[in-house]
């Protein structure tokens, strides 16, 4: 029980913190390096470490396959918001894609997954989606990004509430929908709830629009995760599958300067 408090409140401080942050660099840096820091596992990290303190490796192994599942999932949750945030209100556009992950992540059960059909989905998923955002992706800063203690206070409670969930119900859910759910888009679509009254619709799917290619970085990491769980152990696969994350948003990164030094 200890460890599950622990584990709830590294969840909180993480997924608020990262959200927090991205928001201010939007602000100072513009929409993609904002997407690189909203790309990162906070919530889904910290949910995999809950579930790794209470079942085997094994367990995590193949609860990654369905965070892969849930990653491609993902795609269409950003695509969705960037599409209609360009004209419609929060309400509809945040409110219609959390329908389209739900609706898509339990359809995913009709599927027997592994880890090789999870990789080929997300291999589909993200050439389409990134040609599909590029229209939506804008560069430069955006006007001033003001966060209240109100903002805090929502998002702490709907990050509690998702990770007692997951982590009550993983027991009797399986590893499957375990793993899916530990990636509800929970941190993501509070961001955009933040940015959206605040800089505009357009301006927030800009940020959606540019986080898809990192997300690429984590489907890597998620098969790593699976592949070495139960071979180097759970905390070094999380070491490892993290690593390459993180990686991946360096070299996009890279890559992205490099254009603009030689334009």
């Amino acid at each position: 029980m200890t460890m599950f408090f622990i584990g709830l409140l590294l969840k909180i401080v993480l997924t608020g913190g990262i959200v927090v942050a991205a928001s201010v660099v939007v602000e100072r840096s513009g929409p993609f390096v904002g997407a690189l820091i909203a790309s990162l596992p906070t919530a889904g990290g910290a949910a995999m470490i809950i579930l790794a303190w209470e079942h085997p490796p094994a367990f995590i192994a193949q609860s990654a396959v369905g965070s892969m599942v849930a990653n491609a999932v993902v795609a269409c949750f950003a695509l969705t918001y960037a599409a209609l945030a360009q004209k419609r209100s929060l309400i509809v556009s945040v409110g219609a894609a959390f329908l389209v992950w739900l609706t898509a992540a339990f359809a995913s059960r009709l599927v027997d997954w592994t880890a090789t059909s999870a990789t080929l989905l997300n291999a589909i998923v993200y050439p389409i989606a990134i040609f599909a955002g590029s229209r939506f992706r804008a560069e430069g800063t955006v006007k001033r990004v003001t966060l209240t203690a109100r903002d805090l206070i929502w998002r702490a409670g709907v990050v509690t509430l998702c990770v007692v969930i997951v982590t009550a119900a993983s027991s009797s859910i399986g590893s499957y929908f375990s793993g899916v759910f530990a990636f509800f888009p929970v941190a993501m679509g509070s961001f955009f709830v933040i940015l959206h009254p605040r800089i505009g619709g357009p301006a927030a799917a800009s940020v959606a629009g540019h986080v898809l290619a990192p997300l690429v970085g984590l489907g890597f990491g998620l098969l790593v995760v699976h592949l070495l769980a139960e071979s180097i152990g759970v905390w070094w696969s999380y070491a490892v599958g993290l690593g390459i994350g993180l990686a991946w948003n360096v070299l996009l990164w890279v890559l992205r300067q490099r254009r603009h030094s030689a334009a």
